[in-house]
């Protein structure tokens, strides 16, 4: 796998542990969670600079900001009992489509 696409994936990973810790730390009134939220948000955007060295910051953005929505989407449903209806389950099987397209179609995205 190459490093930018592995920087984007742990981006995108740091990106969901953060927002996961968010809905924890209940607008940051509780300290741990609070602090874990501020830590992957920092390597979360490191990761995703270190990406960006290779990638268009639309591709990166796109792929980051997708596969993040759709993974705090299946969290909250799994994790915080959150209920997602049809509407929302399809925007989720667009947006993994869009990403799909941009990877196997798009010449903007180094493969």
């Amino acid at each position: 796998m190459p490093p930018h696409y592995l920087h984007l994936i742990l981006a995108i990973i740091a990106e969901t542990i953060g927002t996961t810790a968010l809905h924890a730390s209940q607008q940051f009134t509780k300290p741990i969670p609070a602090v874990i939220c501020v830590l992957t948000y920092g390597a979360s955007f490191y990761f995703m600079a270190l990406a960006l060295k290779v990638m268009p910051v639309g591709i990166v953005y796109a792929i980051w900001s997708g596969l993040g929505i759709v993974l705090i989407a299946g969290i909250g449903f799994v994790v915080f009992g959150q209920r997602l209806d049809r509407a929302a389950m399809l925007g989720l099987a667009l947006i993994i489509s869009g990403i799909v397209v941009i990877q196997l179609f798009s010449k903007a995205a180094p493969h």
